[in-house]
């Protein structure tokens, strides 16, 4: 008989969310991890993420405020503050994931696990043996091989900075980039973005990408495109970025944000017979079963979908199958995402030039207005709506948007896409007066001769 029904390796937000699951429905089960409960999402990701680019957002606040008839004075931004801040509440949310496994049962096993074979994990001195075992150790930054790469940081150390940069490089054009460099020119620093690519955020709507990137630029972030960083130099305290332009940018930190890669080196999976895909992702079927049947994977280090939720919910159709006699299975399909950039991005379905590729003909519904607010603040900041409408089924199949709270609306609105909401059932709707979103229900015009 074996020690457990399930053995988790990996307590991210995705093994969590499985383990704990399982226990409920009465398997046995255990779970390992050799850094944080939580993962990245909980510890180097989503949250204190979120917490930063709350912080980020009150230099404009207070700026803004004298159009509203404040005076805001003796304004400060205190670094280390906002750092111990963050730590005491991750460290209360690792407290909460451990008091859930403990609830649900589950044995929580703070040391690094390693495959021995298909029923065996190694976890410190002593091997377990398990019926099931779920594969769910994220991804984890990659570091270009750039001379002087040794000086600069990825996100993971982002956080948690001695000293706040007074002036800041990051590299990379996808969303933790994009990000970053609204934190941080929203907190203060000079921050330079650079992109080899010709546009930031590839595979989002090209709207999308535009407009971010005319946005940030107005912030005050200098992004360049179709630039790289080709050697690092440190002088004292200072470092030099030499940009295959051939500039020589001084500054204070680099950070590079060019991607992140399945974390599953060093664990047994090529030794079990795991078949890994050349990124080193765990190849797996719709039900997130290996190519052996007992062994499954979830989550980044499957490099399917790399979001939180999706890691959560493949999770729990995973126990759902195997211990609720109720088999489930994620549809991948019109998953709504936020990009935390400054403005936010909203998207979910297809983009314009997917939708042209899938169906016979589409409409495109677009608007772009700077929104009620900074009628007073003055601020040039705009906000721009799409929606992708299947022409012949009238059928909304992407929604789009860059603007304050870009991030709750789409929410709401991927429940619309999932449901296949038509076009005339958006129309059909009363607005909201006044607010943003209420233009979601308010356009009119298509923009017919761009999807012929």
């Amino acid at each position: 008989m074996a020690d457990f029904d399930l053995f988790v390796i990996g307590a991210g937000s995705g093994g969590v969310a499985c383990a704990r699951r399982a226990g409920g429905y009465g398997a046995k089960a255990a779970i390992c991890e050799d850094s944080v409960i939580g993962g990245t999402c909980v510890n180097r990701g989503c949250i204190p993420k979120k917490f930063y680019v709350y912080a980020s957002h009150y230099r404009e606040e207070f700026e803004d405020a004298a159009s509203y008839g404040w005076s805001v004075e003796n304004v400060r931004f205190d670094w280390p503050a906002l750092v111990a801040a963050k730590k005491r509440e991750l460290t209360r949310l690792d407290g909460i994931y451990e008091r859930l496994l403990e609830d649900a049962g589950v044995a929580y096993l703070p040391e690094r696990g390693r495959l021995v074979d298909r029923h065996h994990v190694e976890v410190g001195s002593k091997t377990y043996s398990a019926d099931t075992i779920v594969i769910a150790t994220g991804a984890w930054p990659v570091m270009p091989e750039v001379p002087g790469i040794e000086h600069a940081i990825s996100s993971n150390e982002a956080f948690d900075l001695e000293r706040f940069p007074r002036r800041i490089v990051i590299v990379g054009g996808a969303y933790i980039a994009c990000e970053f460099a609204g934190i941080f020119n929203g907190l203060g620093a000079e921050t330079i973005q650079l992109y080899r690519g010709e546009m930031i955020l590839r595979g989002f709507d090209e709207d999308i990408r535009t407009t971010l990137y005319e946005q940030m630029r107005e912030k005050g972030v200098d992004l360049r495109l179709e630039t790289n960083i080709e050697k690092i130099e440190r002088e004292g305290e200072r470092l030099i970025a030499r940009t295959t332009r051939g500039d020589a940018i001084e500054t204070d930190q680099i950070l590079f944000a060019t991607g992140r890669a399945p974390n599953g080196h060093g664990i047994g999976l090529v030794e079990a017979g795991v078949e890994l895909n050349r990124k080193g992702a765990v190849i797996v079927d719709q039900w997130s079963r290996s190519n052996i049947p007992n062994i499954y994977a979830i989550g980044d280090c499957t490099d399917r979908l790399n979001l939180t939720p999706v890691a959560i919910r493949e999770g729990r159709c995973l126990t759902e199958t195997l211990y609720n006699d109720n088999p489930q299975m994620l549809d991948h399909r019109d998953v709504p995402t936020a990009v935390f950039s400054q403005p936010e991005v909203g998207t979910v379905g297809f983009t314009e030039a997917e939708a042209r590729a899938e169906f016979e003909a589409i409409d495109v519904y677009r608007t772009s207005f700077r929104p009620l607010k900074h009628t007073l603040t003055g601020r040039s900041e705009k906000v721009m709506m799409k929606l992708v409408v299947e022409r012949a089924s009238d059928r909304v199949v992407g929604c789009h948007m860059v603007g304050a709270d870009a991030g709750e609306l789409i929410q709401v609105l991927g429940i619309l896409v999932k449901a296949t909401a038509t076009k005339a059932e958006f129309d059909a709707t009363v607005a909201v007066h006044p607010t943003s979103a209420e233009e979601f229900v308010t356009l009119a015009e298509s923009l017919r001769e761009a999807a012929e």
